[in-house]
């Protein structure tokens, strides 16, 4: 957890003076639009991405893939309507240099695919990601027969020797500490020769909805894919060889991104709708429906959209976010101004992502004049009166929009470096303040 003091700019995080009332339209998916990316990277033919995400971890991933050799053309969808990606394949992928800036799809997505390339690829980014842990792709990769460098670090830098070919097979790894450890070895199964077989071996597999969102996409281009919640072995994923078919697809909106605007409905006692909610989803932010309704709000799934509303009252909750790990922060804020004590379960992992996320709750809300204090795999919440002070975000999306939540409520809050929800969330901060202006976003 480290604080960038390149990074001096505050924003004022605004003061709810009214109960909300506006319809948000949320953004693509993030993980939808990268898992998108790669599989149609990886098809026989060319692909359509419809409403595909603009963000900073989104426009590294569409960089990495054409500096590989596939092209992605930004324009208007084959009707003629809405923002579209088209992306073309690379009869062969090519050497490259990839920024995965502090993006865990594209430093863990792409190695499995760099192996396919006609000889290196470099990987680096920002200095976060040097922290991150890749070891789980990385021994992988080599038990299928890869030469990757990385000085022994099982982080970047490193350079994976692409052959332009793997064998693939049966590999057994660790993926503890991130499901994109497994993932990453899926989306690019089908093109490995003997396809591949991922044996989870360690203790528990945190946001398997992530995992399951993977392997509804690859069978959406065609891929054969067996699984455990399908009558497969337990923690034992295979994807067999073959081709990859390029797709129409229309990106959902992010709905983890969603978060804090639900969680202005609650704060408030107001109401918010966010359009084109699925009925169906993988996403973990679906989860949302559930956890804010035991916090005190209700939520209707109308032709509008996901119509939430808040009670005035903002209830405690004990819950396991194990599936749902990047919830957190914003669950926190809204637990820190709730009526009753909070304990949040199961994200040990949370510890590896952008920052320490747990580490950097604990001590932001505490310096409002919070009562946080870290167990061994989450938090525990007391809610305390707050006072206003600066938010620190530690270059991490979701911290900036917990700021923003607890801001809501109390007066003189600043987010330092609220530019960093850029990451998956463009333009956040004029979407939040037209928010409270009751306006369609």
């Amino acid at each position: 957890m480290t604080e960038n003091p390149a990074h001096a700019s505050l924003w004022p995080a605004p003061h709810a003076s009214d109960a909300v009332d506006a319809t948000v339209h949320v953004p693509g998916s993030k993980s939808v639009t990268n898992r998108a990316l790669v599989l149609a990277s990886l098809a026989a033919d060319p692909g359509w991405l419809r409403r595909p995400l603009r963000s900073r971890d989104t426009l590294l991933m569409a960089e990495a893939l054409r500096a590989l050799g596939v092209g992605i053309e930004e324009g208007v969808g084959p009707d003629g309507t809405g923002e579209a990606w088209r992306v073309i394949p690379a009869g062969l992928l090519g050497p490259a240099t990839v920024d995965v800036g502090n993006a865990g799809t594209v430093m863990r997505f792409l190695p499995p695919l760099a192996t396919l390339a006609d000889g290196p690829v470099r990987f680096d980014g920002d200095p976060r990601s040097y922290e991150r842990p890749l070891h789980g792709v990385i021994d992988a990769l080599r038990a299928l027969g890869a030469r990757i460098d990385d000085d022994s670090r099982g982080a970047l830098p490193m350079t994976v020797h692409g052959g332009g070919a793997l064998d693939g097979g049966r590999v057994d790894i660790d993926a503890s500490s991130s499901s994109q450890f497994v993932s990453a070895l899926l989306l690019s199964g089908a093109r490995f020769n003997q396809g591949v077989e991922v044996r989870h071996t360690g203790s528990h597999l945190p946001s398997m909805a992530h995992i399951r969102m993977t392997v509804d996409m690859l069978r959406a281009v065609g891929a054969q894919v067996d699984e455990p919640e399908t009558g497969g072995e337990p923690d034992v994923w295979r994807v067999a060889p073959g081709a990859l078919l390029g797709r129409d697809l229309v990106i959902e909106p992010d709905l983890s991104n969603a978060q804090p605007f639900l969680a202005a409905a609650l704060v408030t006692g107001g109401r918010v709708v966010i359009p084109d909610w699925p009925a169906r989803t993988t996403q973990p932010g679906d989860a949302l429906r559930d956890l804010f309704t035991q916090m005190g709000g209700a939520c209707e799934l109308t032709e509008r959209g996901l119509e939430f509303t808040g009670s005035g009252r903002i209830h405690g909750i004990d819950a396991d976010l194990s599936e749902v790990g990047e919830l957190t922060p914003g669950l926190a804020a809204v637990a820190a101004l709730a009526d009753s004590p909070s304990t949040l379960r199961g994200v040990a992992h949370l510890r590896l992502h952008e920052t320490d996320r747990l580490a950097a709750l604990t001590k932001e809300i505490n310096e409002l004049g919070g009562d946080v204090t870290e167990t061994a795999d989450g938090l525990h919440i007391r809610p305390r009166a707050l006072h206003g002070g600066v938010f620190h975000t530690y270059d991490d999306h979701r911290m900036a929009t917990a700021g923003a939540i607890i801001g809501l409520a109390v007066e003189g809050v600043t987010i330092e470096n609220v530019a960093t929800t850029a990451k998956t969330l463009p333009d956040f901060p004029d979407l939040w303040t037209s928010m409270l202006g009751g306006a369609r976003v």
